[in-house]
């Protein structure tokens, strides 16, 4: 018998067995699937940093709307993507609407050769939101929705904007269509700061926060036990500590936690050296990025955060950087809408990516 295939999918975009701690949105959305145009949830902004689970979220969220019979377009905020959305779009209402001919035979000559005449569509001279709203009325006539999800979300993509604004006409119109998307905290924010799309202030916003540690334990051993093993608790509480609630950290802690062990039961000692190599893929795959894309005052900001091991208050930061206050809330909104950190009660703020506080420790000690 072969070697029992690791369960754990750390990977873009594939959804994990058990996608933990997302049920009570996943219930809005799909409640929102069955209550159609009018329902604020069918045009949601979701936001989080790198390895949050944005993409399974999306994922997730089609499949509540395919099982309720709405048709699902998934594209990546990028040139071209409104063509991707129609001719996706069309080739799954094709088994509803069917194929309409590009043209028509509309007459004959007959002289010294034989003439025929062709009549196009008129599809090719309508504009896109023009193609978009036929396709959306024949599936209204077949009492079906559109969900469209939009990944890596960017203002700076201009047919972005136009996908929002074209959304906005399609509710006015009464089509039940969704608009879903997903992106980094600051690109999100960007989008919904563009006047031309100002209505989206109005949408529902999701930030995807740190997942508790019982839905972890509950994920983690319901995926390794399915699997075909088992997991002594010791090991278990290993694994459900250094994930720290993280999404992609989950499956990277699960996936070396069963990578390490040999035999039917994951003890201690193969879930410690297994956090190990999850703690390296996770500087590789998320923290170097994420300190390399931070500015010389997104760094002094968050290495001045490093006494406090909880939370941190505007005043003591700004202090230990040597500045005002008013200085010190421009880079604190610059992290929180990168992502690295996030608001906490009474006005305190920490580092919501796990293993930061030890990374940016590491680098400072480099330099």
């Amino acid at each position: 018998m072969g070697k029992t295939r690791n369960p754990f999918t750390p990977t873009f975009g594939i959804v994990p067995p058990y996608l933990a701690g997302r049920d009570r949105l996943l219930d809005a959305m799909g409640a929102s699937f069955d209550n159609g145009l009018g329902d604020p949830n069918l045009c949601t902004l979701i936001t989080g940093p790198r390895g949050s689970g944005k993409t399974a979220l999306l994922s997730c969220v089609g499949d509540e709307a395919r099982e309720r019979g709405w048709l699902v377009v998934d594209t990546v905020a990028e040139t071209g993507m409104l063509e991707d959305i129609l001719q996706h779009a069309e080739h799954e209402a094709a088994h509803l609407v069917g194929q309409e001919p590009r043209r028509t035979l509309s007459g004959v000559s007959v002289g010294e050769l034989v003439g025929l005449q062709w009549e196009t569509s008129g599809k090719e001279t309508q504009n896109w939101r023009m193609r978009m709203e036929a396709l959306l009325k024949k599936l209204a006539d077949r009492e079906t929705g559109l969900l469209i999800t939009v990944d890596e979300v960017r203002a700076s993509v201009e047919e972005m904007v136009s996908l929002a604004s074209a959304y906005q006409l399609f509710v006015r119109g009464g089509f039940n269509v969704a608009l879903i998307m997903a992106g980094l905290p600051a690109n999100v924010t960007n989008l919904v700061e563009d006047k031309r799309v100002s209505f989206l202030r109005r949408a529902r916003q999701h930030t995807l926060g740190p997942i508790g540690a019982q839905d972890v334990s509950r994920a983690l051993r319901k995926t390794i036990e399915r699997a075909g093993k088992r997991i002594e608790s010791d090991a278990l509480h290993v694994a459900v500590e250094a994930s720290q609630g993280f999404p992609y950290m989950i499956q990277l802690v699960g996936y070396h936690v069963w990578l390490e062990s040999d035999g039917d039961v994951i003890t201690k000692e193969d879930a410690l050296l297994g956090t190990r190599g999850a703690a390296e893929d996770f500087r590789r795959g998320i923290l170097d990025r994420t300190w390399g894309e931070m500015s010389a005052g997104d760094r002094a900001f968050a290495c001045a955060m490093l006494p406090d091991e909880q939370a941190s208050s505007l005043t003591d930061v700004a202090r230990r950087m040597g500045k005002g206050t008013n200085y010190a809330s421009t880079y604190k909104a610059r992290l929180i809408r990168q992502g690295v950190i996030g608001e906490r009660p009474g006005g305190a703020f920490g580092f919501d990516i796990p293993l930061m506080r030890d990374y940016i420790r590491s680098q400072t000690t480099k330099s």
